[in-house]
């Protein structure tokens, strides 16, 4: 396949990354997975993609761009994993910043940033001494650089993770992740990990909803519908 025609996911081993690798390469497209760990690439190639080894949180722009040069688009669904504040601030926006440089400076214009529903909202309603708070700020922070940034980007706003199938329909909520205004109850507001990649792949094979941030939690309106 030629590289037209190739994605690149940051944060590879990750649960949303190793559901969407197989669906857009059933969507036509090679999928480089970047991982951290080579112990993990036994797990990146039986999801039907490509293991590549690579710091994210050490690399640096240039080193990214090495691995963009040529992608069709690039995922960033990498994070701490609620690690040390340090560390999530460290890959959850100083990795993402430079993930968005180096697509600008490899000539990839179509940036997928997995984020969170009320990213850009939750500074002002989570406590600053949360333990939630470090990793609020780096996300809200990633995805303003990457508004800011001239990427064609569409950034996706899960709400809490499951793993439930998915069932390929959603419950579009708006910029806060809200739904008619109100917050929603946390039963509403969830979405399966399939789902997300499911989402990933739509819009990437559909070059949908570019420029756009898509705050969704599992619901009953099919993909096609409900995204532009």
């Amino acid at each position: 396949m030629s590289d037209s025609g190739r994605v690149v996911i940051l944060g590879g081993h990750g649960k949303v990354a190793l559901l969407a690798a197989p669906k857009l390469t059933a969507a036509g497209f090679a999928v480089d997975s970047v991982i951290r760990n080579p112990d993990q690439a036994g797990d990146v190639e039986a999801a039907g993609a490509h293991p590549v080894v690579l710091d994210i949180e050490t690399a640096d722009t240039d080193a990214l761009a090495e691995v963009f040069a040529g992608a069709a688009a690039i995922v960033f669904s990498a994070g701490a994993g609620g690690g040390s504040p340090e560390r999530t601030k460290a890959v959850d926006l100083e990795a993402a910043k430079r993930a968005i440089d180096a697509a600008e400076q490899a000539g990839v214009k179509r940036f997928v940033m997995v984020s969170f529903a009320s990213a850009s909202v939750d500074r002002d309603r989570v406590d600053p001494e949360s333990s939630f708070y470090p990793y609020v700020e780096a996300k809200a922070g990633a995805d303003a650089y990457l508004r800011e940034s001239p990427l064609d980007y569409t950034i996706l706003g899960p709400g809490g993770l499951t793993l439930e199938p998915s069932s390929g329909k959603v419950l579009i909520a708006d910029a806060a992740g809200d739904l008619d205004g109100e917050r929603p109850a946390d039963v509403v507001r969830v979405t399966s990990r399939e789902l997300v990649a499911d989402v990933i792949t739509y819009v990437i094979a559909n070059d949908a909803d570019v420029r756009e941030t898509v705050n969704f939690y599992d619901g009953a309106t099919p993909l096609a519908e409900a995204l532009s």
